[in-house]
């Protein structure tokens, strides 16, 4: 291989998830009631000269949350630091980050709930006066300083609302938006603009093959489609509806886009616990899983698809569950197969 093409092959390795990602708010597809709040909050801002307020996204992963931070920084022509909870360890990083951004920056931080409470409390008077206050020394002997710091709006983003305390939570004063799943409709045109810019060309009834199996969220369905165009170029097939069935059967992922571990649930719940209901340390345990992967990576769709339900006593097998894993539906369940 020449090295233009390796060139060629690393640059596309490194950024094609930013090549797909919308530079503009008509090509973002889906979450329509938060663009249009957002339309609102930023042209108010522009129009008064002040810089946007503080704004919270949140919502399963791969929905589109640091998209559309980028959009904002984009549509306001301001510019955006990125960092993370995890990677603010300390005060001083704390410190450091704010005190480097210049007047009417956008400060995006991505997984806040992992935020420490003393940092949080830091962040408090930084974002509602624009003061950052910093504790010099120990003992008797401490004294605090103050320091102004340029107007900058806060976007944050989080997986874990609830685990975002009350007062953070309070102080993004632009609104605090959940983004909720797509629908297979969105995910088809979601996939049909990225296949665009992949320069593939796609038969009839592929994006749709995609769409089925995208458990709702645009990154999974451009997982599923650079995957299925790896699979149509090495085996020398049509990007057609059947290359795309196959190219996702290879990953483990069933006709309506549950995985190995969706499936195991599902037979764990009917194999051992008789359809339940059981509780979820128990059924983590049984699948030797953690409870957050259960609750934050398999449940959602589970419940959406209508496969499991949460119950007062435990997690329950629907018909539909049954059905799906080819077990007996029980005589109590037949009534509710749809």
């Amino acid at each position: 291989m020449s090295s233009d093409k390796i060139k060629s092959v690393e640059k596309e390795g490194s950024f094609l998830d930013t090549e797909l990602r919308p530079s503009k708010w008509d090509e973002y597809i889906g979450q329509k009631a938060i663009k249009d709040n957002l339309k609102i909050l930023l042209r108010a801002a522009e129009e008064r000269g002040s810089h946007p307020e503080h704004i919270l996204f949140y919502g399963p992963p791969g929905l589109g949350k640091t998209t559309l931070a980028h959009l904002i920084a984009k549509e306001t022509g301001r510019q955006m630091r990125v960092t993370s909870g995890p990677a603010i360890e300390k005060v001083g990083d704390l410190a450091s980050v704010l005190t480097n951004l210049s007047a009417g920056d956008i400060l995006f931080i991505d997984e806040i709930h992992r935020l420490n409470k003393v940092i949080e409390e830091i962040l408090y008077p930084a974002m509602e006066s624009g003061t950052l206050d910093i504790i010099i020394g120990k003992g008797p002997s401490a004294r605090t300083i103050q320091l102004e710091l340029p107007p900058f709006t806060l976007l944050a983003a989080t997986t874990r609302v609830a685990a975002v305390s009350s007062p953070l939570r309070s102080r993004f004063s632009g609104g605090v938006h959940r983004l909720e799943f797509y629908t297979e409709k969105e995910i088809e045109e979601i996939v049909r603009r990225s296949a665009k810019i992949l320069g593939v060309e796609m038969k009839k009834g592929a994006e749709a093959a995609i769409a089925k199996r995208a458990r709702f969220t645009p990154r999974t369905a451009n997982y599923f489609l650079k995957r299925a165009r790896d699979y149509a170029q090495v085996e020398k097939r049509a990007f057609d509806e059947k290359t795309v069935e196959e190219a996702i059967e290879m990953l483990g992922v069933d006709a309506v886009g549950l995985n190995s571990s969706d499936r195991k649930l599902l037979e764990t719940l009917a194999d051992k616990f008789g359809g339940g209901p059981v509780g979820l340390g128990t059924l983590a345990a049984a699948m030797s899983e953690e409870e957050a992967t259960i609750e934050e990576f398999n449940e959602p769709y589970l419940l959406q698809l209508g496969f499991v339900e949460r119950t007062p006593r435990g997690r329950v097998l629907s018909a539909n569950g049954y059905n799906h894993i080819g077990r007996k539906v029980p005589a109590n369940l037949q009534k509710k197969l749809l």
